[in-house]
């Protein structure tokens, strides 16, 4: 059973994902806005949160930030604007999945099945083990990456792209494998979202960007 928090501004919306999600054994909390949004992310522990972009008070994005700054629960965002800046945007704050209005219930809540699955088989994967590259230092179990002894702010997706990278190191890496395996499923985008959380992750690792080699026209090789 997971704990879901369910946040629209839209009473029909949060009804009708809070009556599938009950259906298939799971609890649900709702919340109107951004703001009483991010107390209850405060008070409560969710595995995951379905969070609109467009509502009154704080938006979604806002919302989004102020609860990453506290806890990694992950986030499914819903949008009615499909313009890919905005699913870009959504992923460099640490957005998990997206999914445009109008949508089908039953697409939702395969969704958090896969993001929940992902991130519960992740955990489980990751070793007490601790792995260096010159000042590079990366954690697997506490999630924390430091550059010359200070700790870098990834994002979560930033993590995840990094430590596939790091696991699967001197192996050359399509994009198209990096999307199935660092999002888990189909994605809906294409090789720029790729390239946007590379460029991302190697300014957040400043000298040691050099480990993350482009293969032009193919992907990304960790090689050391």
């Amino acid at each position: 059973m997971y704990r879901i928090l369910i946040v629209d501004d839209e009473d029909h919306i949060r009804e009708v994902l809070k009556e599938y999600a009950e259906f298939e054994g799971h609890a649900a909390d709702e919340a109107r806005d951004g703001m009483q949004a991010v107390e209850m992310a405060k008070a409560n522990d969710y595995d995951i949160i379905i969070m609109d972009v467009m509502m009154p008070k704080l938006d979604g994005f806002s919302a989004c930030k102020e609860i990453r700054k506290i806890k990694n629960t992950p986030v499914l965002m819903l949008s009615a604007r499909g313009e890919e800046y905005d699913k870009l945007f959504g992923f460099e704050i640490g957005v998990d999945d997206y999914v445009v209005k109008p949508f089908s219930p039953k697409e939702v809540m395969a969704r958090i099945n896969a993001i929940i699955k992902r991130n519960s088989a992740g955990a489980a994967a990751e070793k007490a083990d601790t792995v260096k590259f010159e000042g590079l230092e990366i954690n697997f179990t506490s999630r924390d990456v430091f550059v010359d002894g200070e700790k870098a702010g990834l994002t979560p997706k930033e993590y995840d792209l990094l430590f596939y990278l790091v696991r699967n190191k001197n192996i050359a890496l399509t994009r198209n494998r990096l999307l199935e395996e660092v999002w888990g499923y189909d994605f809906f985008g294409d090789d720029r979202t790729i390239d946007t959380h590379i460029k991302m992750l190697r300014n957040n690792l400043g000298q040691y960007r050099k480990f993350i080699v482009t293969l032009r026209g193919m992907g990304y090789k960790f090689e050391v």
